[in-house]
């Protein structure tokens, strides 16, 4: 009864007060970056969701997209602006992400959305992540985030697909809450994303 309809339920409830009590720093960012980023506040991408069903991702810009001389994008970690790096610590890059929840893309608390171009690479247990939708905070973040292997990555989220309810959602989103105010489990290397999943686990 709760993953079928009481935590879609709640979803849109928390989901929309949450995106109104935050507009205003919603607005304030997005006029920020605009300048910053020349006039893209926003970074959309495919990720897969519940069933591999693939949706856009909703995200503020948190780098910018200068290239070297052969016209590639530099790496991350020198494309990350100063704003884009206070943004991302203090995670105010999700909020968007309240809008890809309201719409049912995603959820508040499950697995992370993770790369379309990983789907091939998974093996029958990792796939087992996309029995349900995507969140924006998971069990897997609020035990290591971007600090630990994929492999426990993933044995987080499969165990979170099997024991879902709601007592664990209100867990991981108190817990979530304590770690964004204490800046855990983000990598140590000025929050650059984890090293690409290339399968083999």
């Amino acid at each position: 009864m709760y993953v079928s309809f009481f935590k879609r339920f709640l979803d849109i409830l928390i989901a929309g007060i949450a995106f109104i009590l935050a507009f205003p720093i919603f607005l304030i960012i997005v006029i920020l970056l605009f300048f910053v980023n020349g006039g893209t506040p926003f970074f959309f991408q495919k990720r897969p969701g519940k069933k591999e069903k693939i949706f856009k991702v909703i995200k503020f810009k948190t780098m910018n997209d200068k290239k070297d001389k052969e016209g590639k994008l530099l790496p991350d970690g020198k494309r990350m602006t100063k704003t884009g790096k206070f943004i991302r610590k203090t995670s105010l890059d999700e909020i968007p992400q309240l809008l890809n929840v309201i719409k049912g893309d995603m959820s508040l608390v499950g697995p992370r959305p993770l790369l379309v171009s990983y789907l091939p690479l998974y093996n029958d247990f990792q796939k087992r992540r996309h029995e349900v939708k995507p969140g924006i905070t998971g069990w897997a973040q609020v035990n290591g985030r971007n600090s630990i292997s994929w492999e426990r990555k993933f044995e987080l989220d499969i165990w979170y697909v099997d024991h879902c309810s709601f007592a664990l959602d209100c867990r991981i989103i108190w817990m979530t809450i304590k770690k964004v105010f204490k800046s855990e489990g983000v990598n140590a290397e000025e929050n650059i994303p984890m090293r690409p999943f290339k399968g083999g686990i």
